[in-house]
This record gives C-alpha cells, sequence and structure tokens, in this order.
C-alpha cells in the first residue's frame, strides 16, 4: 500500500493542472475566476497571477482535499491576497501527503494593472519533497502571466509556470515539469461566469477544460467542470454569508475514483458589490 500511495503522490504532482510546479488537485476549481473582474477570490492568484490587482480587498482562502479518498494523498492549500497602491501581492502555500512522504510548496505573488486593459503577474516559489528514510530535496521556480480584459465582460490570459525546468534531487538530476496555459473568461451577467482554459505540460497530453459559475440564489451559487486529460469532473456549491464563504467540491476522475474537497474564504471587509452575494 506505502508503494501504491508513493507512486500515485508523484503521479499526482507530475500531472496536476496546476500553474505551480505541484500544485492542489482543484485547479480547475479554483480557475473558474481568474479570469474575470467580478468573480475573483483568493485562489485566482494562484492560476494567474495576473489577477491579483483585480481582487480589490484583502481575503483569505484555505482549501483541503482527499485525493481519491487515500489518506495519504490528502491535500493543504492557503491562500492571502492583498490589494495595495503599488498593485495586488499575494502568497500561497501547498502541501499534499503524510508525514512520511510528502510535498510542498510556498509561493509569493506580485500582480499589477499596466492600464486598464492589460494586467501582468509574476510568482517565486520554494518547491520540497520528503521521504522519511531518504531525506528531502527543493527547487525554486517561478512562474508568470498576464491578462487582457477586451471589455468589461470578456477575459483572457496567458501563464507559464517554470519555463526553465527547475531541478532538484541529491544530483541534480530530476527536473519539475514546465506548463503552459491560456484562459478566457465570458461574464455573461453578475450572476453567470463561463471560462475555458487550455493547458499544456511537459510530457503529457493537451487538456482542455471547461467551468461554469452560476449564482442560483441569494448568497448560493454552484460551479461544475470538466477536462479532457484523463477525463475529470466537478461540482462546487458554494455558500456565502456575510464576510464569509463555505465551499463543498466534488470531483471524479477515472479509474482512480472521487476526491471530496472543502473550501473557506474570508473577506477582510464585507463588499455589497460581489456578484457572488447580489440577489
Amino acid at each position: 500500500m506505502k508503494k501504491a500511495s508513493f507512486f500515485l503522490l508523484l503521479l499526482s504532482a507530475a500531472v496536476a493542472h496546476a500553474q505551480q510546479a505541484n500544485a492542489p488537485f482543484a485547479i480547475r476549481y479554483f480557475e473558474t475566476s481568474a479570469y474575470s473582474k467580478n468573480f475573483t477570490d483568493a485562489f485566482s492568484g494562484l492560476v494567474n497571477q495576473a489577477a491579483l490587482p483585480e481582487i480589490k480587498q484583502a481575503v483569505a482562502g484555505v482549501y483541503a482535499d482527499r485525493r481519491y479518498m487515500l489518506k495519504e494523498l490528502s491535500s493543504y492549500n492557503a491562500a492571502l491576497a492583498l490589494p495595495s497602491r503599488l498593485g495586488g501581492f499575494g502568497v500561497a502555500i501547498h502541501y499534499v501527503g503524510a508525514e512520511n512522504l510528502n510535498t510542498s510548496q510556498i509561493g509569493i505573488g506580485y500582480g499589477k494593472k499596466l492600464n486598464e486593459k492589460i494586467s501582468i503577474g509574476i510568482q517565486f516559489n520554494y518547491y520540497n519533497i520528503r521521504l522519511a528514510g531518504y531525506g528531502s530535496s527543493s527547487a525554486i521556480n517561478f512562474e508568470a502571466g498576464t491578462l487582457l480584459h477586451l471589455t468589461d465582460k470578456l477575459h483572457i490570459g496567458v501563464h507559464v509556470c517554470n519555463p526553465f525546468s527547475s531541478k532538484f534531487g541529491k544530483t541534480r538530476s530530476e527536473r519539475l515539469p514546465s506548463i503552459y496555459s491560456t484562459g478566457i473568461g465570458y461574464e455573461v451577467s453578475g450572476k453567470l461566469l463561463i471560462s475555458a482554459a487550455v493547458r499544456k505540460q511537459e510530457n503529457t497530453p493537451v487538456d482542455i477544460g471547461t467551468t461554469l459559475q452560476y449564482i442560483i440564489a441569494d448568497h448560493l451559487f454552484v460551479r461544475v467542470g470538466t477536462g479532457t486529460s484523463n477525463p475529470y469532473y466537478f461540482f462546487g456549491l458554494g455558500i456565502q454569508w456575510k464576510t464569509f464563504r463555505l465551499d463543498a467540491v466534488s470531483t471524479w476522475q477515472a479509474p482512480l475514483g472521487f476526491t471530496p474537497g472543502l473550501m473557506l474564504l474570508f473577506n477582510f471587509h464585507e463588499d455589497k458589490s460581489n456578484p457572488e452575494i447580489e440577489k
């Protein structure tokens, strides 16, 4: 069982659909809000750092899931976004695994508006993998992105992660994969957001993902999505209450199975204009 879990951990780290070299399994869920102006949240800057200046107030979030219902693949994530006059700053933390076998990453990002139409962003990450009895190894990498707001409703972006394939391991012979992606989001209304992204990770097939978020009632919304690479599907139900938001997430990927997740967001100030809490 330990060997199988170790294999799954390496597999999930290698094929994670992410802007980080080792990213949350629910990156597609986070991605829903990245290509927008009015639907951003704490995790939007994790997907594309150019989304950070679109976050209007300080917000923090935590997310946890259990990949394929395996304790050894439990994943924990935290994000913090802080707007300022200089631009948007962000912190992203990711951990997956168990005490004896785990990978982790912490990143510090920054995004800035060049004008009302174009934003850019960059993030530097410290990555670490640890296996009991064998020690640990680390690497430093970076990611960068841009967002173009074609109209108030239509947004497109490009992102690259680890373009120079950072090396780790005692002999520095292991490499973190490079990941390239482009995404588009359309805010049909203050209640409906549709987005899609094409992602190519080194040595893996192209993944095309589509997502939708819809506010079905006051303080209540749903997110649904799917992807083509090792086909997966997710469904999320979110509840907003004052400055808090709680999302229950369910992801299915054959043949590995079901991954349950929970996300909690906290806005430091209640934002009445946020479309997620509009009637």
